[in-house]
């Protein structure tokens, strides 16, 4: 196999592109890339702390502009600020000059992105922005830029060099752009005490949301539908409520509705290898496990999958702080919710 692999990156295809040359192309740009991304961290200064300060203390919402690849990242970071608990959108500033103004109020905070720092577009709409009152972080290149010597805060995310191989395309620089706003929304994040919970209302949709809100109670089985015998029911009434529940369980309570046990189809089997068992005769109390896991109708969803997993169990009775039995739930449930 690895001689197969030899052979196929250091051979030409049928257009002439050579493994090997495409390999180097690649590991150069992750080279060039993490040098720009190393060179950063000194950019994270006294500069970074003012724009941290003024973005926390925006008593509107975080405006992020930018045009080209410039207005990708400026989406992208307004995208990141918002989900995690700083207000943000993106503006273009090509239709800002045609009306979209208006979207920003004198209370927002403007945070222009551009690695030249004179983006046409970007410039035309900086004096009705100043007389409105906004304060201005620009993200660019060159603090010696129009737009860098009018910003109330300047962050410079300039990189060594780009790693197109002309030197053109915008690649270092956007990465660089990039992890600076990710810097940004993380500091904030920090500073806000944004919690697990206040990602998971803003990411109510797919398996994030759902590992983050689906809580025990809004998967489990209730009231008739929870399998449970008293403690003096025999293991073939445990059977039968086994099999129309089908939980592959049972809860063994008292008369207080209390759990003393679970039944499950392990048990079940061990006492059928069991030739002197008498399913009609022997009570439930005798085969049942006296000391089961349980979960809590509060807890999240989450939490049954690693109690399941790392117990190798697939079912769990819960059960409320008196340990009465208010619901129960297995493996499927959990699938069925998208949990696991």
């Amino acid at each position: 196999m690895n001689a197969q692999v030899q052979i196929l990156t250091s051979s030409r295809d049928a257009n002439g592109l050579s493994a090997d040359a495409l390999i180097r192309s690649g590991q150069t740009v992750i080279d060039i890339e993490t040098t720009a991304i190393h060179a950063l961290s000194a950019h994270i200064d006294s500069n970074f702390v003012a724009a941290c300060r003024l973005m926390f203390a925006c008593k509107g919402r975080v405006v992020a502009c930018g045009m080209g690849k410039s207005g990708h990242i400026a989406r992208k970071i307004a995208a990141t600020l918002a989900s995690t608990g700083t207000p943000s959108f993106y503006v273009h500033p090509g239709e800002a000059s045609h009306g979209d103004l208006g979207m920003i109020t004198d209370a927002d905070v403007v945070l222009a992105v551009s690695n030249s720092g004179e983006t046409d577009e970007l410039l035309t709409i900086l004096p009705v922005l100043k007389r409105q009152g906004n304060a201005l972080i620009a993200m660019t290149g060159r603090p010696q830029s129009t737009l860098g010597q009018v910003a109330d805060v300047h962050l410079d995310v300039s990189v060594p060099a780009e790693a197109c191989s002309l030197g053109l395309a915008p690649t270092s620089s956007t990465t660089a752009a990039l992890v600076m706003g990710d810097a940004l929304a993380v500091a904030l994040l920090d500073a806000r005490g944004f919690t697990a919970d206040d990602f998971a209302r803003s990411h109510p949709a797919g398996a994030l949301g759902r590992r983050l809100l689906l809580h025990i109670n809004d998967v489990m089985h209730q009231g008739e539908q929870i399998p449970a015998v008293s403690l003096q029911a025999s293991l073939s009434e445990a059977l039968v409520e086994m099999s129309r529940k089908r939980l592959g369980m049972t809860a063994v309570i008292d008369a207080d509705q209390r759990l003393c046990g679970i039944f499950t189809d392990g048990d079940l089997r061990r006492a059928l290898d069991d030739g002197a068992c008498d399913l009609r005769n022997t009570p439930v109390e005798q085969a049942m496990n006296r000391d089961p896991k349980v979960i809590r109708s509060g807890q999240l969803a989450v939490e049954a999958a690693r109690l399941m997993e790392s117990h190798q169990i697939n079912a769990l009775v819960v059960v409320d702080d008196q340990r009465r039995v208010v619901g129960a739930l297995n493996i499927h449930d959990l699938l069925r919710a998208r949990v696991v």
